[in-house]
């Protein structure tokens, strides 16, 4: 371990606890989405932030864009760090978090610490890489006092619309020229580093009858009827997927998942209408528009069995697979060999089957991975689930992790004084 690693090290253990501290306070702050309110939380991290001694820009976006996103308020927040010339790299992590849900054995905002991991909604994914990335940044601030020579600038992203797209957050950011970075690391788990992940379409279909009384449905067009045509072939196309695998490890095949369903006026009424909505996750071999055609195909060759009803496709959300870009070895290879050594096992490149903002870094040529605090799986920290929870030892490993690949990426050494 060189001065320079040996510091890094001896300053993060030293601050663990405020690092965890700080983390507890972020859940027990809520930024449910939805309905999406939160400026609320931004605030209060903002003002952890400068606590720390950051100095934190709030980008609040216009409510009329809020508003037709379905939410209700979002503030951006950024720091930037600038240690000398160099490139800039940005670290960005989403402060919005699905509602809790039922099922919770722990206060889903009570930051509850249960034999080393920490309980509440978002503890993992991902209010944790708030206190990852600014505790890095902070131990590369202590290396430079040290005497390490770092070149670049250090910038903490943090958004607040990842889980109804990410289109507020770090595409609104890149696209007005708020931040420019060459670099990016988007939130991630700890036991690998993410250079792929899947696309995802949501659909909204409408099915649109006419009521009647039950004692004469003839008299209606039952709209749940022409729905149920559709979800059979839906259903049916579905088996098909298991043989769309992807080539990039982790990943795994194509997914639909039909999440929601509402309709119908009462018991006794023929269903004038009926909504759908689906969840297409795109492999990244896949082409996101043909997808989509596809799907919408399907469904009006079902629904041509039912002529008299009306059925309206909308799309929600349409989110490109990350594939990895030309340069994104300069962060997953310092990444890999810092998470290796911390970790004390090999720490690989993979994929995941999620889709995050990470694609938003990567549509305006920024070469971005995932790497973050979490354990080895979205399932062992139960995210989106009841009982969402974070070692607490794997967020001290990954903001060492980070803060060494940074020091790489950077050109930090140590130097004699």
């Amino acid at each position: 371990m060189s001065s320079t690693e040996a510091t890094i090290h001896a300053f993060l253990a030293a601050e663990r606890a405020h690092a965890e501290r700080f983390l507890a306070e972020l859940v027990r702050t809520p930024s449910d989405n939805p309905p999406g309110e939160c400026r609320p939380h931004a605030e209060r991290a903002a003002g952890l932030l400068e606590e720390l001694g950051f100095t934190v820009e709030r980008h609040p976006v216009a409510e009329a864009r809020v508003r037709a996103a379905g939410m209700v308020g979002v503030t951006n927040l950024i720091v930037r760090r600038r240690f000398g010339p160099g490139p800039v790299v940005a670290l960005n992590a989403h402060g919005d978090v699905v509602p809790p849900g039922e099922g919770w054995t722990e206060d889903p905002y009570g930051a509850a610490v249960v034999d080393g991991w920490m309980y509440g909604r978002g503890v993992a994914v991902s209010k944790s890489d708030f206190a990852t990335y600014a505790w890095a940044l902070r131990a590369l601030e202590a290396a430079e006092r040290a005497g390490a020579r770092i070149g670049g600038t250090v910038e903490l992203h943090f958004t607040y619309d990842e889980e109804t797209g990410g289109e507020l957050g770090p595409r609104l950011l890149l696209e007005e020229g708020i931040s420019a970075p060459d670099l990016a690391i988007g939130a991630g788990f700890s036991y690998a580093v993410i250079v792929a992940h899947n696309g995802c379409l949501h659909l909204e279909v409408e099915v649109t009858g006419r009521s009647a009384h039950a004692a004469r449905p003839e008299t209606g067009i039952d709209a749940l009827e022409a729905a149920n045509a559709i979800l059979s072939a839906l259903y049916g196309w579905r088996g098909g997927l298991a043989g769309r695998v992807s080539a990039v490890p982790g990943i795994g095949a194509a997914q639909m998942t039909i999440g929601r369903i509402e309709g119908g006026i009462n018991t006794n009424v023929v269903p004038d209408r009926v909504r759908l909505r689906l969840d297409r996750r795109m492999i990244p071999e896949e082409n996101p528009e043909a997808a989509e055609a596809e799907l919408r195909a399907l469904i009006g060759a079902a629904a041509r069995a039912h002529p008299a009803a009306r059925v309206e496709v909308r799309r929600i959300l349409l989110a490109a697979p990350l594939t990895p870009l030309p340069g994104a070895e300069r962060l997953s290879r310092p990444l890999c060999r810092a998470a290796s050594r911390i970790l004390g096992e090999t720490v690989t490149t993979a994929g995941v089957p999620l889709y995050t903002d990470a694609r938003h870094y990567a549509a305006r040529g920024i070469p971005v991975v995932l790497y973050g605090a979490g354990p080895r799986s979205i399932e062992e920290a139960n995210a989106h689930r009841a009982d969402e929870r974070l070692p607490l030892a794997d967020l001290a490993r990954a903001t060492e992790v980070v803060a060494l690949a940074l020091l790489e990426v950077l050109g930090g050494h140590a130097t004699s004084r």
